[in-house]
């Protein structure tokens, strides 16, 4: 199969999870032997290659061009007013006509390229989706990893809503990360014959308990002024409202109750970063609480799964929840959001012999502080909590599990289109 993927964030230029999603499940892609072609940003200089082949997979980066100047008076009021910025919303323009002009024209006209189907990832890459089924009439996959209804709990950007919208119509296929995703899209009025549910996964080879040696572990926890019996708690992602950051540190007196010895390590960046510090020095959290406003490389990612006692990610909206199932691959028990859109719900085994952590309602500190208690308080039961959790992944959600998962779903397509009706 040659399938070209448009993804918004590609190594080296990764911000989210999307990035390390669509790293992982290409490079899986080729070693099941389908030929990948990446449509990617390139960097604000224009300093990375255009065209370079990475890891088997044959990666395109146009230069961008500046056209936010000409952009006030043909764009919406919504857009004019974004917070994010028309700077922003002109380089995700660039970028999708750009990559459509170069696959058609260029790859597939003139080098004579034969792909597929073609492969669009959220509202900042299907518009050149669109363009690209238009122009060849290859089948289009719309890869949805949350919405902006979701995201920004129905303040955000009608433009962009109506971009994910028509993405949903032109598509053949909508693959989504979750059941509950699922739900989300049908209540938005996608079409829910064409979507089906595909999750993500990790490396459990990388994620792993054994990369890490008790040196690396003890040297982490004494950079944020951990003694040896103190018990620590790990929240690692934005820090942005839709994470529930601000309602986990509300929760820590009650957690400090009953677990003295428990400290809280926040590490990520985002635009809360004045307001949490503000929000540890009213409720005298500095001894217990301490942050860490860096964007942390894998490397030391896993470093500090190993060392934390429990992760904690109390989001309001987590479609999915890659970070879930890291702290699991590292055998760490993890305490989850579970209201509203929550796929993390799905990942996370909540009771039974399986058990591998806690659901919890991320709105309220007291039940937060319940589930970051009930798992830490028992040294035993903390222990056999993340032996579940490491076995969950290896079982259902590898890279593996879910490339082979994804290929399947796009051969039904390309197959179905064969197929007369």
């Amino acid at each position: 199969m040659k399938i070209a993927v448009l993804v918004y964030e590609y190594p080296p230029m990764i911000v989210g999870g999307l990035g390390t999603y669509a790293a992982e499940i290409t490079r899986k892609f080729v070693l099941l032997d389908h030929d990948v072609s990446v449509f990617t940003m390139n960097d604000d200089t224009g300093s990375l290659p255009t065209r370079e082949l990475w890891r088997g997979i044959e990666i395109h980066r146009p230069l961008h061009i500046d056209v936010s100047d000409s952009l006030p008076d043909v764009i919406a009021e919504d857009v004019r007013k974004w917070s994010r910025g028309i700077q922003f919303f002109s380089k995700t323009l660039v970028y999708n006509y750009l990559t459509a002009s170069k696959l058609v024209n260029e790859l597939v006209r003139r080098e004579e390229f034969d792909y597929d189907l073609v492969v669009a990832h959220d509202w900042l890459s299907v518009i050149a989706g669109i363009a690209i089924k238009k122009e060849l009439g290859l089948p289009l996959v719309f890869h949805m990893h949350s919405t902006e209804k979701g995201r920004t709990s129905g303040n955000g950007s009608d433009v962009v809503s109506n971009i994910e919208q028509r993405g949903g119509q032109m598509a053949d296929l909508v693959v989504t990360v979750s059941h509950a995703m699922k739900d989300e899209l049908a209540e938005l009025g996608f079409p829910n014959e064409k979507v089906k549910v595909c999750y993500n996964g990790v490396d459990p080879e990388k994620y792993s308990p054994k990369q890490v040696s008790e040196e690396k572990k003890t040297e982490l926890r004494q950079q944020y002024g951990l003694k040896e019996n103190d018990l620590m708690a790990l929240f690692i992602g934005r820090l942005v409202w839709v994470k529930g950051v601000d309602k986990l540190i509300m929760a820590m007196p009650e957690v400090l109750k009953k677990v003295p010895n428990a400290k809280l390590a926040i590490v990520g960046l985002g635009d809360m970063q004045d307001y949490l510090k503000a929000l540890v020095n009213k409720l005298k959290l500095q001894d217990a609480v301490k942050f860490r406003f860096e964007f942390v490389p894998e490397e030391e990612r896993i470093v500090h799964y190993a060392a934390c006692d429990v992760a904690v990610f109390p989001s309001l909206y987590e479609p999915f929840g890659i970070v879930a199932l890291e702290a699991m691959s590292m055998e760490k028990p993890v305490v989850v959001g579970a209201a509203g859109i929550s796929g993390m719900r799905e990942v996370v085994v909540p009771s039974g012999p399986d058990q591998s952590g806690f659901h919890i309602n991320p709105n309220d500190p007291a039940d937060i502080a319940w589930g970051v208690t009930s798992a830490i308080e028992n040294p035993d039961r903390k222990i056999q909590l993340g032996q579940n959790g490491r076995r969950r992944v290896l079982q259902n959600f590898s890279w593996d599990v879910a490339a082979q998962r994804t290929i399947q779903l796009y051969s039904e397509l390309i197959k179905s289109k064969k197929t007369p009706s």
